[in-house]
Order: structure tokens, then sequence, then C-alpha cells
């Protein structure tokens, strides 16, 4: 099925909101006025300047992956000259691409992509690595001034061995998310990475960005899932050693993991499964206020309990999805109030959990029991299975919500961090009120805690305001600036799981400091010393640059 150049994934679906009617008006008692967002009705209509490259140039490339690999066609172009972020969508909508690559190749092997990167150098052409092209932080847009191609890993899709006994399965990076799940079930195991991209976003991308899966409090970050890789670069591919643990020198795994193309391109990986689970049982508890869900979620975490997933809600996220909820009919309504008022429960300013568990039966029975018990002594009410059950049915929906909000000139996007449980709190606060003074108060800012550690875990927020017509680049910028620093200033990371790409380019020698800028400049040196592979991201241009006036 076609997906969508102005959107997110495939032409046909979108958010389902069966009582479209109540959500809006929250939406509008929140942020006032609806207007409509601004939307070209084809790719046909934007003016992309022709292929900088010469004839010459791309027979080399052809020459390198086939005849039949390589694309300069507009639309191929425009589609890979950006990617999901709200600020690449607001431009694509409205026919602006500032920076378009040249051309688009689809290799089918490892040597083809070595010979790709050969023969790019050999020129002087910059390249972009490209999986699902689902980056939400201008990780795939090209920049600088090189003549640029773009490497869509779409074809290294294959499952290259499944090793049983290890519990191993080595895939080319290209694969998707539904494909690798699937052809990994057929054998029993799973990886149990569940990003909300899964549908549309590779392995190759996963690791390129440290990415986390909602599933991650059991099944570990992306970077806890590698045993080995193999990375090509101009020049050169290197491969790490497939072996369970190793005490020869720094981790070239973790070397390469959260590179994001500027080193090289990831082409295959070997990575650690886990038996698919016989029961997965997911239930929502309500906390009288976040800070004590916060708590609750500390104290689960120190107990030695490992749930598959843990996700809190603040008050205004509660709210917001309580929004979504279709009304219960009458009787449904009458007996839902009885219960809970019953249980002495009341949903208003409350903060909801979904926490689970993944494993056999009586695994996750004993789980269960223990975590009750712990979620109890902070004054949650358990609501039972039916919210976790609707959790996991829409989790990978919710980007879709993005595409209506944008079609009502509304401004919407998300940003992550991580913090230990000590400054968890001061954090969320903090930086909640950056967000919202950068808004003049006019906005909406919501949060939840997820992918939780003994010692800590990520803050996702979401905010969101009317479009300032004609300033709405400037109105983003605003938001994340503050947004940012006060994330820096609060001793957060600088990203958990989304990545760094060129949003977040700007912030990292503030965050890493000299030593660690040196640290990144050498890697790029030995791998990379023309810097060709995707120029602007992830580096800092100079030890001291920590300018975010054009972010």
């Amino acid at each position: 099925m076609a997906t969508k150049w102005w959107g997110w994934g495939e032409e046909q679906r979108t958010f389902p909101l069966p009582h479209g009617e109540q959500f809006w008006a929250h939406v509008s008692s929140w942020l006032g006025e609806l207007g409509v967002g601004q939307r070209i009705e084809s790719l046909a209509e934007v003016a992309l300047p022709p292929s900088r490259l010469e004839s010459k140039a791309l027979d080399a490339l052809r020459a390198a992956s086939g005849a039949d690999s390589l694309s300069t066609d507009s639309v191929d172009r425009a589609v890979h000259s950006l990617g999901k972020s709200y600020c690449d969508l607001v431009r694509i909508r409205r026919g602006e691409i500032p920076h378009a690559t040249d051309a688009v190749v689809y290799p089918e092997t490892e040597e083809q992509v070595a010979a790709l990167l050969n023969a790019a150098a050999e020129r002087g052409i910059a390249v972009i690595p490209f999986g699902g092209g689902t980056s939400v932080l201008g990780g795939v847009e090209p920049l600088g001034s090189k003549p640029t191609v773009t490497l869509d890993l779409q074809r290294m899709n294959r499952l290259l061995q499944l090793d049983p006994l290890a519990a191993t399965a080595t895939l080319e990076a290209g694969v998707l998310g539904p494909s690798l799940e699937q052809q990994l079930n057929a054998n029993g195991f799973t990886l149990g990475h569940f990003p909300q991209s899964f549908e549309y976003s590779s392995l190759g991308g996963w690791i390129a960005t440290r990415s986390a899966g909602q599933n991650s409090t059991l099944y570990g970050k992306i970077e806890h899932r590698v045993e080995s890789l193999r990375m090509a670069f101009p020049g050169g591919t290197i491969a790490t050693p497939a072996v369970p643990a190793a005490a020869a020198g720094p981790d070239l795994n973790q070397m390469i993991a959260g590179s994001e193309g500027v080193l090289g391109v990831i082409t295959q990986a070997t990575v650690r499964l886990a038996p698919l689970p016989k029961r997965c049982d997911y239930r929502g508890y309500v906390f009288p206020s976040f800070q004590a869900g916060v708590e609750a979620s500390r104290e689960l975490m120190q107990s030695g309990l490992t749930p598959s997933v843990l996700r809190l809600s603040d008050e205004t996220e509660t709210e917001v999805s309580l929004a979504m909820r279709p009304p219960p009919r009458a009787l449904m309504a009458a007996a839902e109030g009885l219960y809970l008022a019953l249980r002495r429960i009341s949903f208003e300013g409350t903060a909801l959990m979904i926490v689970g568990f993944d494993g056999d039966e009586d695994q996750v029975r004993s789980d269960w029991r223990r975590a009750h018990r712990i979620l109890r002594r902070h004054e949650g009410s358990s609501l039972g299975r039916r919210p976790g059950r609707a959790w996991e049915r829409a989790r990978f929906e919710h980007p879709y919500l993005r595409d209506l909000l944008l079609d009502h000139a509304i401004m919407v996007d998300t940003l992550e961090t991580a913090v230990t449980w000590d400054r968890y709190l001061a954090l969320y606060g903090s930086v909640r009120d950056a967000m919202a003074k950068a808004m003049d108060g006019r906005g909406l800012v919501m949060a939840h805690l997820s992918h939780a550690y003994s010692d800590g875990a990520s803050l996702y927020y979401t905010f969101l305001a009317r479009q300032a017509a004609g300033q709405e680049m400037e109105q983003w910028q605003q938001v994340k600036v503050a947004a940012t620093d006060a994330i820096i200033a609060a001793g957060g990371a600088l990203s958990h799981h989304h990545g760094i790409g060129s949003d977040h380019q700007p912030w990292m020698s503030r965050y890493l400091g000299p030593a660690g800028v040196r640290t990144l400049a050498a890697l790029k040196q030995t791998f990379d010393p023309h810097g060709l592979m995707n120029p602007g991201k992830l580096m800092p241009t100079s030890e001291d640059d920590s300018d975010v006036s054009d972010v």
C-alpha cells in the first residue's frame, strides 16, 4: 500500500476517532479556535532543482549497484530528502524541500554498498544512509554543499542466519520491524523491540540511533540486543566479533551504535533473541498524582521485578487520553461509575499507568502478585486488563493523530530525555514549565514516564499549540530551544532514544564537553576523513560549537 509523503504511514490509514466531535471540542477548549492546515495536493507541485550529479558520476554509481538501482526521479528525491519530524512535515506540506538529494540508490548487497561508497568518495559525493525514513530529528536531510546520494537499504532485508542454540539471528540492516518479527516468530523467537515507528523503521536505523522499543524495560534498548555488526565505510568494512562478551578494549559495537551514518553504513547485525512469551499480561492502574506513580515506578524497578511495559502518564496526558475514549453506553457508564465509586476511584487529576509482564504463565502470575502489592502501597488502584489491551491495540497508531492535528493547523511535536530518580521530578517540572513559557501559556504540555531502569527512567513530552501562521518554524524553534536548554541545565540526557540528527547537534559540545567532542572527531577522521558520510549530523563542527540560534 502507498505511504503518505505528507504524513505518517499508509495512505488510507488514519487515527481512529470514533467520537471525533467530543475530541475536537476538548482540543478547542485547550487551544482555542482551530484552523485549517496548509497542504499542497501533490509532490508534482514541488519544483526541485536538477540533480547536480554529472552523467559520469551517475554511470559510476550505476556500475557499482546495478543499472536499475539508481533513481533521479523528482518524487523519489523529494521523499528521501526529509524525514518525519514536525518541521519536515510542515515544509513538505508547503512544497518546500530546501535541500534535495541528487539521486537515490537501492543497493541489494553489502558488496554494492561498499562499491557505492568508494565510487562516491572518488568523486567527493556525500552519502546518506536511509532505512525507513522515520527520523524525527533531521537525520536524513541533505546538508552541506556537496552533491549527495541517498542509499535506501530497503532491498537489503533478508534473514541470513538463525542460531537456535545461541538464540541469535543475523539480518541485513534494511529489514523493517514487521518483516523482522514475522521471520523470527516463525522460529519461536522475538527481538522484543517495538518502537512506535516499528511498522516503518529498520533494524539498521534502530541501531544507528540507539532506539528504544516500548518493551525496553524487559528487553533493553537495541544496543543491548546487538552481538555483532558489519559497517561499510569509504575504503573498507569493519566487522565486530560475534561473541557474547569480551574484554578486548573499548566495545566497537557501542562505537558504531548511535553513529547515525556519520561513520559508515551498517549493513548487517547479529542480534540476541528471546523466546516468544507464552503470556503478555498488561493492566491499568490509576494514581492520585504523577509523583505517586513515579515513586511506585522507582520501587517496582528496584524490587528485582522486570516489567515488559511500564508507562505512566502525567495528569495532563491522562486527561487527553480520556478525552479520546468513546463515551460508553448508558448501561456501561452506570456500571463503570458504580464500580469506580465503590472502589473510591476518581480519574480527576490522576495519573494513568500501563504496566505488564511477559513470560510463562507461572512467572507472570508470580510477578503480578508482587507488583500489585508495591503499586497498592503507593495508592495505585487497579483498573484491570481492559486499559492494557486498549493500549496494546493502539500502540503504533499515535503518529497518525499528528496528521489530523496538522490538518487543523496545530503545532504538535515530541521530545524525550532520561534522568536519575533523584532528579526526575525536578527535571519534569522545569522542562514542562520552560515549554509552557515558550508558548506564552497558550499551549498544552504533557508527559509520560517510560523505558525505566533501577536508577531512573526516560521522560517523553508532547506539546501542542495553535500554529503561528507564517512563523511555524520560528514558533517551534522557540519551544525546542527552551526545552533542550532546560534538559541540559537539569542534568538530563540530550536524547534517550530519538538520537541527535541535525536538530540536537548544536547542543552536543555542551553535553559531551571538549574531550567528548575530540573523541567523536577522532572517530570521524578514522572512518570518514573527507567528511562525506551524512554531513551535518551528530558531530559538532568545532569543540566550542554551542550556538543554537539556527536550530
